[in-house]
């Protein structure tokens, strides 16, 4: 009986028992079981009662003892001690053992009860909600499903998350951009003891230097310039469950050590404030970049990187996973048709060779949203050639495909970072490890070499 709610009432006054019995069972979806004694109840728990009204006074039964066995069996169950005396120290003393409520006999008590039952049955409908939306979320990040791929890397990186998933071992994920980081966080996560609790993702390189203490771990109010209210932070927010730090190695110098202090104390401090709380939170970390690298360059802490490393997880490029890539595009095409009510659609054999040709400098993302383009695109239930149109920038690869001199090689790689990297000047000399006035100097030389002026 679905919307059935079981109360249980244990009372030694028969005629109160009975009349609380009666108002109660006013609501046909209410059932309820009456008993005399505690001793009736600690037998009866087994079938797991909604709500229990506990009389204070039970004879030679204390209250207080009685919670205790009903919580150490299920300290979900809500019990109520309906009382004969208005006594503020014994009933805030029962509160903080485990009691939901105390209330004095009278004649509103009966009208009290109906208000708890109303709010316990609207708890237990959110938390059947909550439930259901967590089992819906573990089902989008089930890596098995989601996370497609026959290759031997994919196959790797499956070993490692279900490996993950055992313990509370810090993960720090590393691959090119697109390559799917985030959801192998998520994955592991939604898979893991921890599923329950929140799952908390922070871009550190979408953050200003200046702002990301107080993203990471909170502010009391007045602690700086427009702090008008006290904020949690991102690490208060993940406790008992996960905090995902996404492009860690972006991580400002100065803020290492922080980050390094609350992973070893397991303790955070507000910005402007004195005192520490406990936390219990999963950390995974994610960058594209060699942190191995980073620490040698001296603009990563060595122990903030031992920290860290844990169980490393590297994902493969989209153009080291084989036919992986076809699998990826039927998926994508698939997920298409279900989302916008499509009929479905088929990658004609044209369509699927130009795709192992290309070389997805994107990695995934990119080919989710070409898959996407190109079922909008076709018109009718096959994808043909035409219908895939990749991003208008070189390939790499393609940089080479024709004999040239180490000049125009140096224009055509300079141009394709352009191009990658949106004329970012101090991206492109980090890439590529060269002096932003080289920079410069080659878009010069470049310039001249199309007006025909250049003499180089």
């Amino acid at each position: 009986m679905p919307n059935t709610f079981k109360v249980f009432i244990v009372e030694d006054d028969e005629w109160y028992k009975k009349m609380l019995e009666y108002h109660i069972k006013m609501n046909p979806d209410n059932l309820v079981e009456a008993y005399t004694t505690g001793k009736e109840l600690l037998h009866n728990l087994y079938k797991r009662p909604d709500l229990i009204t506990l009389d204070y006074t039970l004879g030679e039964e204390k209250a207080d003892d009685l919670i205790n066995k009903v919580k150490n069996f299920d300290p979900d169950i809500p019990i109520v001690i309906v009382s004969g005396q208005e006594d503020v120290s014994t009933a805030v003393d029962l509160l903080k053992k485990g009691a939901y409520d105390y209330i004095v006999k009278d004649e509103d008590t009966k009208d009290r009860i109906w208000n708890i039952i109303k709010h316990l049955k609207q708890n237990v409908n959110l938390k059947e909600e909550l439930n259901q939306l967590r089992k819906e979320v573990a089902h989008k990040y089930d890596f098995s499903s989601t996370m497609v791929g026959d290759s031997e890397p994919m196959q790797k990186v499956f070993t490692l998350m279900e490996k993950a998933l055992k313990t509370n071992i810090t993960v720090s994920i590393t691959g090119e951009t697109g390559t799917g980081k985030e959801m192998v966080a998520k994955g592991i996560h939604y898979n893991s003891k921890r599923s329950k609790g929140p799952f908390v993702a922070v871009n550190m390189a979408a953050i200003p230097s200046e702002l990301i203490e107080s993203e990471l771990f909170g502010h009391e109010k007045g602690a700086f310039t427009g702090a008008n209210v006290q904020r949690i932070g991102k690490f208060e927010e993940a406790n008992n469950g996960t905090v995902f730090l996404d492009e860690i190695g972006d991580l400002d110098l100065n803020l290492q050590s922080k980050l390094l202090r609350v992973l070893q104390e397991k303790e955070v401090t507000k910005v402007g404030g004195n005192k520490s709380f406990s936390i219990d939170v999963r950390v995974i970390v994610a960058t594209h970049k060699d942190l191995t690298e980073e620490v040698q360059a001296g603009r990563f802490r060595e122990d903030l990187f031992y920290r860290l490393l844990g169980l490393p997880i590297k994902l493969p490029a989209l153009n080291k996973r084989g036919t992986d890539i076809v699998i990826l595009s039927r998926f994508f095409i698939e997920e298409f048709e279900k989302e916008n009510e499509l009929e479905s659609l088929t990658l004609a054999p044209d369509s699927v060779k130009k795709l192992l040709e290309y070389s997805f400098p994107g990695n995934v993302r990119e080919l989710k949203a070409i898959m996407e383009l190109a079922a909008v695109m076709s018109d009718g239930n096959i994808i043909e050639p035409d219908n895939i149109i990749f991003s208008p920038k070189k390939p790499m690869a393609n940089l080479m495909l024709e004999e040239k001199s180490l000049r125009r090689y140096t224009f055509d790689i300079i141009q394709y970072y352009l191009e990658k990297y949106d004329e970012n000047i101090l991206k492109i000399a980090e890439v590529l490890e060269i002096g932003k006035s080289t920079i410069y100097r080659i878009l010069k030389e470049m310039k001249e070499y199309e007006e025909g002026n250049y003499t180089g």
